[in-house]
Formats: structure tokens, sequence, C-alpha cells
């Protein structure tokens, strides 16, 4: 029913009957018109914000804010992420997401979830000690994490930023030499260690604690490789 009704709106929305600046009607006389329930109200009007067309404004009402070509959805495009402000500020996005998530996993993971964790990690340790490409196990070990919340939200925001959420695979100019590197590389795969040692143990609060760890140090991690690589 909520579906329903959010199509109803927004159609009334993007026909011009309702315009730009107007006022929603009441949810009493949505009820009423629609014959459904406040609950169902609630929750239109929130799939209504969600898209950008209307916006809520406590104690006054709900009013239309455009239409949907004019109301921006969240996106993060490749190119946005060519500096490294442009990385830290997905990094801080990330401790703010996969500390939480981290902390669901631990409560919800399975025993399949944690087999693909350890698959991962094995993965990485072994492209680590032959030169290989640890992006991709690293990428889907923070994937995995997600997965194990059980939350589909979590799991879809994750596959839309794909694997240029890790820094080293989009900034390769600010490499640093292949030793320091490898030993970057080791410290990660320490940090993803403990992290999944959280998770294997059911303890939210030192998941969500490594989580944040892991991602503080990295974002600190491309700021000394970038600074490297600029005195180079």
């Amino acid at each position: 029913m909520a579906l329903e009704l959010v199509d109803a709106l927004g159609e009334r929305i993007r026909e011009g009957q309702l315009k730009v600046g107007d006022k929603l009607p009441t949810e009493a006389a949505i009820m009423g018109e629609f014959g459904v329930s406040r609950t169902v109200v609630r929750e239109a009007i929130s799939k209504l914000q969600a898209s950008g067309l209307v916006e809520t404004r406590h104690g006054i009402g709900t009013f239309v804010r455009g239409v949907g070509d004019e109301a921006e959805p969240f996106r993060i495009d490749r190119e946005q992420l060519g500096t490294l402000r442009d990385v830290i500020a997905l990094l801080e996005l990330r401790i703010g997401m996969e500390t939480e998530a981290c902390g669901l996993a631990a409560l919800r993971r399975t025993p399949d979830n944690l087999a693909v964790m350890r698959q991962a990690l094995d993965a990485f340790a072994k492209a680590l000690e032959e030169d290989g490409d640890t992006v991709g196990p690293d990428f889907q070990f923070h994937v995995e994490i997600a997965r194990a919340t059980q939350n589909t939200h979590f799991i879809g925001l994750m596959n839309y930023l794909g694997a240029m959420i890790i820094p080293r695979a989009r900034l390769n100019g600010a490499d640093v030499m292949d030793a320091e590197r490898r030993e970057y590389l080791r410290r990660v795969n320490g940090e993803h260690e403990s992290i999944y040692d959280a998770i294997v143990h059911q303890d939210p609060e030192g998941a969500r604690a490594a989580m944040r760890t892991h991602l503080a140090n990295s974002r600190e991690r491309r700021r000394r490789a970038t600074a490297l690589a600029e005195r180079g």
C-alpha cells in the first residue's frame, strides 16, 4: 500500500498538481482520501523524502521539494576520487558506515559468512607473498562483513561503491617503494585479522573498534604515502 501511495503522490508532483513549495495534505486528509492507515502514510512520506521529492519541516508540514529529475540522488563517480582529499572524504564515509556494519556482523554472522571472510584473508596473504593483486581479496573481505550484517542496504551500498573504496586501487602515483609497500600491506592484513577475530568471537564493540582503527590507519597511511611521493 505504501508503494501505491508513493506512486500516486509522486505522479501528482510530476504532473504539476502539487508544485514545488506546495504543502502536502495532512496525514488525516491523505488517510481519508486513499483509505490507508497512518503508518502507511508515514512510510510513503519517508520514501518520498528519500527520493528527494518532498521535505518535512518539523512542526509545519511536508512540502514539495522538486520533481524526480531535479532531485539529486546519492552517487560517487570515479572522477570524484582522483585526489587525496577525495579519497580521505570517502574513507570518512566508510568509517561511519563500516564501523557500525562490523558491530552488526559480529552479532549476526553465520558460519558461511566466516568461511568466506577466511577465504578472502587467505587470498590476501597469498597475494602479498606472491606480489599479486591484493585489491580483490581486500574488497571481498569488506563486502562479506557487509553481507554478514544480514541487512541488504549495507551490501547494496558496498556493491555500489565497488573496489574503488580501496584507496590503493586508484592513487597509484602515491605508491611507495616495493619494500615499504609490502610492509604496508602486512599491516593491513594484520588489521583485517583483528577485525575477523572480533567477529568470530561475536564481540561487537571489539569489532567496531578494530574496523575504526583499520580505516583511520588507512586514512593516515594514504596521507603519508602521498607526502612521500610529492617529496620524491
